[in-house]
């Protein structure tokens, strides 16, 4: 593959990550830029939080497929140049770049969402056994101790330990790395207000 060709794929899902739906929702339907409500984030987990299950769900929904449109791509493109175990770190690559979009979006001062549900799509579209893993994990997880942040955390653990299980290759599990920490990362605030009890508990979202 071409020197400039990891540049294309991480610039497409860059793009297609900027798509903010929880933003262009909240101002098209709402009137309200979603990151001043809740937590701040423009993510799914605060658009039901701030606006209701039915957006929240809707924009949980755009933000899987926006994953998993620009891998679908990329394979389709690809798929009679290179096996698939060889390509793969291009799809981790362009994924982790569809998160970079959502979570940092130009258009919006580079303040954006967390990436989870992003997360999901790319995982969904890559293999879906690593998909199966971790949207059980984020459940379970999720249902034992009432905070999404926590069941986020667990699935982005399991993703790591997922690519490397199932041979995606040292480029790949690296890549998962740096999304996992960046996930990890952006969910601090979550932790931190779970320890002082103030983080809003999944149940009483629903």
């Amino acid at each position: 593959m071409k020197l400039y060709f990891p540049i294309i794929i991480m610039l497409v899902g860059y793009i297609f990550g900027c798509f903010q739906s929880s933003y262009i929702i909240g101002r098209t339907f709402k009137k309200v830029d979603i990151r001043n409500l809740g937590n701040g984030n423009a993510g799914a987990s605060n658009t039901v939080v701030s606006l209701g299950w039915k957006w929240g769900v809707i924009v949980g929904v755009l933000d899987i497929i926006k994953a998993i449109i620009p891998i679908f791509i990329i394979k389709y493109v690809f798929k009679n140049i290179m096996p698939y175990k060889s390509l793969s770190p291009y799809l981790y690559l362009n994924g982790f770049s569809v998160i970079l979009g959502h979570n940092y979006p130009f258009y919006m001062g580079f303040k954006g969402g967390k990436g989870t549900a992003s997360l999901i799509g790319m995982l969904m579209a890559i293999d879906y056994r690593i998909a199966l893993i971790g949207i059980l994990s984020i459940v379970l997880i999720t249902l034992i101790t009432d905070y999404i942040a926590l069941g986020t955390i667990s699935l982005v653990v399991l993703f790591v330990l997922s690519t490397a299980f199932f041979k995606h290759g040292t480029i790949s599990i690296f890549i998962a790395g740096l999304i996992a920490l960046l996930s990890i990362y952006n969910h601090l605030p979550n932790v931190k207000r779970i320890l002082k009890n103030e983080e809003v508990r999944f149940r009483k979202t629903i």
